[in-house]
């Protein structure tokens, strides 16, 4: 293991799900790990907060092949630099002292037919960080040193965390939709973690962009670049109300025939029975945030409305590799820019409980330093 003169302490602080299926965290004290066969040591510094955090914490997702375990170290959006390597690490041309982050794929194998394929969160056999395998929110962390995402100079740590997984899932998403420069591309939910990202991302693709989210949020959404916002808020959740939507949508849309996509940035049922009627013929609706509890069918979803329009959904997990250094690149040239709020190791279980509530605007950054 090469360490040069860099040290490394044997135990070190960790943020633990203490009570899983509640929103509760613990910091604790554990054993600091040593990597092994191609893996490298880092010392993290920061950690985004994602609500997939909070649905593994709380056991929210029926997907899931198992429940989580109690003292699980939780996190996938964590930055920090590179203390020691396995046998054979430094042949990936990493060095020690640079920085690196982990995403919501904590490994992939990179040899199945999804990995070949440049889609890495779908691997049998991949492991994701902070289930099952211990996540960013401790203050050392291991990962393969062919998997971990260098971070580009002049980038901030606390701006690059929440990129890893919030900032190169939607980057993936809007890449599905297959639109063009100057297209309508909707997103749900924009004000929120992913939302916000997306927002800037699509922008700064040449999208047109219709922001659809609580009224609370308009300020922020439009200051992010989006040209429409509509307060969801304003419109009754039933039949009538899901038309009246979709025509305001299809009005301030491009040549006001619809959207050429739509990216799901919410988790929300009733938003995903929203979805469809902001299309236009061929457009596509991509799924990227996942319902809690067990699925609901994706309303106006009827063959004959998919089939007479031509529409698509695809779902869209994450993004690959590539997909993560594209993101950062983007990123560090002022792009796209997180919006957050940093705060130390103790507050996580009550941003948690903000995020339950819907309140956050933007994401939250835990500054591993502080307890």
């Amino acid at each position: 293991m090469a360490t040069a003169d860099i040290q490394v302490p044997s135990h070190h602080k960790a943020i633990v799900y203490d009570k899983p299926g509640e929103i509760s965290t613990k910091i604790e004290t554990i054993e600091t790990p040593k990597p092994g066969v191609g893996e490298v040591l880092i010392n993290l510094t920061h950690s985004g907060v994602c609500h997939s955090d909070q649905a593994v914490m709380c056991n929210r997702w029926a997907w899931l092949p198992a429940p989580t375990q109690a003292g699980q170290v939780g996190g996938h959006e964590g930055v920090g630099t590179v203390v020691a390597f396995g046998d054979g690490a430094e042949a990936s041309g990493l060095k020690l002292g640079q920085r690196v982050g982990i995403k919501w794929m904590a490994s992939a194998c990179l040899n199945c037919l999804a990995c070949m394929s440049g889609r890495d969160a779908c691997c049998p056999s991949g492991k994701i960080s902070g289930f099952y395998t211990p996540g960013t929110f401790q203050q050392y962390a291991l990962g393969p040193a062919n998997y971990v995402t260098p971070i580009p100079d002049g980038l901030s740590s606390e701006m690059a965390a929440p990129l890893l997984c919030g900032g190169v899932t939607v980057y993936a998403g809007l890449k599905k939709t297959l639109a063009q420069p100057g297209d309508t591309i909707v997103i749900p939910g924009a004000g929120g973690g992913l939302g916000h990202l997306a927002v800037q991302i699509g922008k700064g693709m040449g999208y047109r962009i219709i922001a659809i989210d609580n009224g609370d949020k308009e300020d922020f959404v439009r200051g992010l670049g989006a040209e429409e916002f509509f307060d969801i808020t304003k419109y009754s959740k039933d039949k009538e109300g899901n038309k009246k939507l979709a025509d305001d949508v299809k009005a301030a849309s491009s040549e006001g025939l619809g959207a050429a996509g739509v990216v799901m940035c919410t988790a929300s049922n009733a938003a995903y029975a929203q979805a469809l009627g902001f299309l236009k013929f061929g457009g596509t609706l991509v799924c990227v945030g996942i319902p809690e509890g067990e699925p609901v069918p994706i309303g106006g979803a009827d063959p004959a409305s998919m089939l007479v329009q031509e529409l698509r959904i695809v779902g869209s997990a994450v993004g690959n590799r590539k997909d993560a250094i594209e993101t950062m690149k983007m990123a560090a040239r002022g792009i796209v820019k997180t919006q957050f709020t940093v705060e130390p190791m103790s507050k996580l279980t009550s941003t948690f409980e903000a995020m339950d509530k819907m309140q956050l605007k933007g994401r939250v950054v835990i500054d591993l330093s502080k307890e």
